[in-house]
C-alpha cells in the first residue's frame, strides 16, 4: 500500500512538472510571437514612412496599382530621354542659337563698350562675323550632346530616380547637369574652337581684349578665352531647353506621351 502510494505521488509530481514545462514553453512561444508581431509592425511603419517621404500615391490611376521603384526609374529615364532629344533638336540646327533671342550668344556685357567702339571705327562687319561664328559653333557642338545625355540617363539608379521625383520642377535637369557637364564641355570645346577659327574670331578676340584688359581704365576684365566663353553659353542654352521640356512633362498631362509617363507623373 505504501509502495503504491509512493508511486502515485511520484506520478503526480511528474505530471505536475510536465504541465509546468508545457506552460513555460507555451509562455515562451507567446512571448516570441508577441516579439515577432512587434517587429513586423515596426517594419510596416518604416515602409509606410519611406513611401510617404517619396511623395508617391500608391493608389493612383483609379486602378489601385502600386508605383514601384523600377517604374519610377523607368518613367524618369524616358522623361529625360524625351527632354534631351527635344532640347538638342531645337538648338543643334542652323539658327538654333543665332536665330533665337532667348539663347543667342552675344558679346559678354563687359565687352559691349569695346564692341561699340569697334563698330564706330568701321569694324562692324568683323564683329557681326564673330557673333555669327560663336553661334554657329554652339549649334554644331550641340549635336554631340544627345549621346552623352543618353549615357548618363542609362546609368540612373533607383535612388537617383526617387531623389528626382521628390525634387523641384527642374530636378531631372539638375541631375543631368551634374552628371554630364564635364563630358559635354570636353566634347563641345574642340567643335566651338574649330568653328571660331574659320573667321579667325579667336585670334582677333584674344588680341583685342588682351590690350583692353591691360588698360588702366579697365575695371571689368574680359575673358580672353573665347572658345571657353562660347562653350559655357552653349551649355546654358541646351540646359535651358531641357528644363523647359521637363517642366512640360511634370505639369502638362498632354506631354506625357506614354503609359509609364502618365503613371509616374500622374501620381505626383
Amino acid at each position: 500500500m505504501k509502495k503504491t502510494l509512493r508511486l502515485f505521488i511520484v506520478f503526480i509530481s511528474f505530471q505536475l512538472s510536465a504541465m509546468q514545462l508545457v506552460a513555460q514553453s507555451f509562455d515562451d512561444i507567446l512571448k516570441n510571437a508577441e516579439n515577432d508581431v512587434k517587429n513586423i509592425k515596426k517594419e510596416v511603419n518604416t515602409v509606410k514612412t519611406e513611401v510617404k517621404n517619396t511623395g508617391i500615391n500608391t493608389n493612383q490611376n483609379n486602378k489601385g496599382a502600386s508605383l514601384t521603384s523600377s517604374e519610377i526609374t523607368q518613367g524618369l529615364r524616358q522623361a529625360l530621354q524625351i527632354g534631351a532629344k527635344n532640347a538638342t533638336n531645337k538648338v543643334a540646327v542652323p539658327n538654333g542659337f543665332f536665330g533665337n533671342s532667348l539663347i543667342k550668344i552675344l558679346m559678354p556685357p563687359e565687352a559691349r563698350n569695346v564692341e561699340t567702339t569697334l563698330r564706330e571705327l568701321g569694324f562692324g562687319n568683323q564683329v557681326d562675323n564673330a557673333i555669327l561664328s560663336m553661334n554657329r559653333g554652339a549649334e554644331d557642338a550641340s549635336a554631340k550632346a544627345l549621346p552623352i545625355f543618353v549615357n548618363a540617363i542609362t546609368g540612373m539608379t533607383i535612388q537617383d530616380g526617387l531623389t528626382i521625383l521628390r525634387g523641384g520642377n527642374d530636378a531631372a535637369t539638375q541631375y543631368l547637369k551634374a552628371k554630364t557637364s564635364v563630358a559635354l564641355k570636353a566634347a563641345f570645346l574642340p567643335i566651338v574652337r574649330a568653328s571660331l577659327a574659320k573667321t579667325q574670331a579667336t585670334r582677333y578676340w584674344a588680341s583685342i581684349f588682351k590690350i583692353y584688359n591691360e588698360l588702366p581704365t579697365t575695371f571689368n576684365k574680359v575673358n580672353t578665352d573665347l572658345p571657353g566663353y562660347v562653350t559655357d553659353k552653349a551649355l546654358a542654352g541646351v540646359f535651358l531647353y531641357i528644363a523647359e521640356e521637363e517642366g512640360k512633362i511634370r505639369t502638362n498631362p498632354a506631354a506625357r506621351i506614354n503609359d509609364i509617363l502618365k503613371k509616374v507623373f500622374g501620381a505626383k
